[in-house]
């Protein structure tokens, strides 16, 4: 059985209320739109391609921000566009893990 999507990334972009760490204080939804913008261009926006999407908390805010592809079950972490790049670039495009950003 093949899945819908070879890749399914979520980014959280989770805000608390509680003053803890979240995702959404470190720009997390900016880089989502960016990902989903940059997919779209690569035409890689489509089913048996990649799909990007917003998550609620991860419970991983510590480490982040944070997304998680799946079907492999690898997160990152990320700080700006270019590590954003970097991840279409390598894991979505040519299928190669990312090491320094991987958490």
């Amino acid at each position: 059985m093949n899945p819908f999507y070879k890749h399914h990334v979520f980014f959280c972009v989770n805000q608390r209320d509680d003053g803890r760490a979240c995702c959404a204080d470190k720009g997390a939804q900016a880089m989502r739109d960016y990902a989903k913008q940059k997919i779209k261009a690569l035409k890689l926006a489509a089913p048996g391609q990649c799909r990007i999407n917003n998550a609620g908390c991860m419970d991983r805010c510590n480490e982040g921000p944070v997304i998680a592809i799946y079907p492999e079950g690898v997160w990152y972490t990320y700080v700006d566009q270019d590590d954003i790049d970097e991840i279409i670039h390598e894991h979505l495009v040519n299928g190669r893990i990312v090491e320094r950003l991987k958490i």
